[in-house]
């Protein structure tokens, strides 16, 4: 216990904020004017801490066996000083671990499992999502195209780029895989005249769309399903497809059956733009300390990140060719804080929104664990442990085109100029001067 002790202090007084921990005991190590605090009622939290697993202290904290008093800002940089080795990099000896990973990926990702994962998590509470979510309930990376503007903007903002992504024009067949509440399905009805269809595993966003298209008047223009994209089945393939926040739970050993499936609903000629989280790591499973482990437990079970090459070569096997990929890492980590400080100055309704929908011992639960999930992907992203990529990618037609647009084999500009030319509604100006600090 005193070696224990002795490697606690020395980690405490190496951070980068002033942090303290209260043993079990009652003895306190660490700063004296402290921003963080961790009152450890459990032995084996302590050892975590002292060896940097730091999703294993996270998990302690969502089961009530160390208490945290400070700020969340404050606790992921002490996370990060306790770290012992990038968590995006997985050992190259542990390469059976990866091997596993694969078997296990294909065993959970049923469709009976898959559904009750999706309404694990986006099924906990309508009301507590709208408490730190913009109003639109956009729960996914926004686009801070100019760095002033407020999270809102932000999310009609890559909304826009969305649809400017895949040229949707009126009357075109627009399929949303993984709809959330609406938001995109909305936008590209009511901004760019497409005939809308969604799709989600989600009661409670299945019911709220529906909801909403009536309200909007959208009825029979914009339809929500309750449906697997494996059980999907159309007369006519879609003129363009956009899948957002959404892959992460299809799974590595699915990966190529899903972009196969996508190909399918998919005309010859059309475009899907994928937007989702990847790995940092090229060979990681999960990230390590302890963090992937939290994540499956608490957030996302059965969730799974690829590397963005991995990702597209399974798409290139399924016939989608990539025609433009950007990535919006630093996008998610503003996104991320953004929601972080958004429901750290809500925690007390919070907790009554959650106790009305899961009684006490889970309400307290899942509050932790989502003040902790959210700070600490921020965290992830910001240090490029995780990324988010958005993908476009073409179903060839095999139709060389003429003039200027022999080779294309698509209808696809030769330049992404038509990606960033704004329109009045859009909220970002071309004509403003980039700004150098970071996002």
């Amino acid at each position: 216990m005193k070696n224990l002790l002795h490697i606690l202090e020395g980690r405490l007084e190496a951070l980068p904020v002033r942090m303290a921990v209260q043993l079990p005991a009652g003895q306190r190590l660490g700063a004296r004017n402290a921003a963080v605090t961790l009152r450890f009622r459990d032995r084996m939290a302590l050892l975590a801490l002292a060896s940097g697993e730091i999703g294993n202290v996270g998990a302690a904290i969502v089961e009530g066996k160390v208490a945290l008093e400070g700020s969340m800002r404050e606790l992921m940089a002490a996370a990060a000083g306790l770290l012992t080795g990038n968590p995006a990099q997985e050992p190259g000896h542990l390469w059976w671990r990866r091997v596993l990973a694969r078997a296990r990926s294909m065993a959970v990702h049923t469709l009976q499992n898959d559904a009750r994962h999706v309404q694990f998590h986006y099924d906990l509470s309508d009301d507590f999502y709208a408490l730190w979510l913009d109003p639109r309930r956009v729960y996914s990376c926004a686009y801070f195209c100019d760095p002033g503007m407020t999270l809102d903007r932000a999310q009609e903002a890559k909304l826009d780029l969305i649809c400017r992504k895949l040229r949707l024009q009126p009357g075109e067949r627009f399929l949303d895989i993984g709809a959330g509440w609406g938001a995109l399905l909305l936008w590209a009805a009511e901004h760019y005249g497409v005939d809308a269809t969604g799709i989600t595993l989600s009661r409670n966003q299945h019911a709220h769309v529906q909801q909403r298209i009536a309200e909007r008047g959208l009825t029979g223009r914009v339809r929500i399903k309750l449906r697997d994209y494996r059980e999907l089945q159309v007369q006519e393939p879609f003129d363009k497809v956009a899948s957002v926040g959404m892959f992460e739970h299809v799974g590595r050993a699915k990966m190529n059956a899903y972009f196969a499936t996508v190909r399918n609903l998919l005309r010859p000629g059309g475009l899907l733009l994928n937007h989702g989280i990847t790995a940092g790591g090229v060979d990681n499973a999960q990230l390590g300390a302890g963090m992937g482990d939290f994540i499956e437990q608490y957030i996302f079970p059965g969730g799974e990140l690829l590397h963005a090459s991995a990702v597209l070569h399974d798409m290139a096997q399924a016939g989608l060719e990539m025609v433009d990929t950007e990535n919006l890492r630093p996008h998610y980590a503003r996104t991320l804080w953004a929601w972080s400080d958004a429901l750290e100055a809500v925690l007390e309704p919070a907790r009554q929104v959650l106790l009305a929908q899961v009684g006490p011992e889970r309400a307290d639960k899942a509050l932790r664990a989502y003040r902790l999930y959210l700070a600490g992907s921020a965290l992830g992203f910001e240090r490029g442990w995780m990324a988010l990529h958005q993908i476009l990618a073409v179903r060839p037609d095999g139709n060389m085109g003429s003039g200027t647009m022999i080779g294309a084999q698509s209808v696809y500009p030769f330049t992404r100029d038509y990606m960033y030319t704004t329109k009045d509604r859009t909220p970002c100006s071309t004509n403003s001067s980039p700004d150098p600090r970071p996002i």
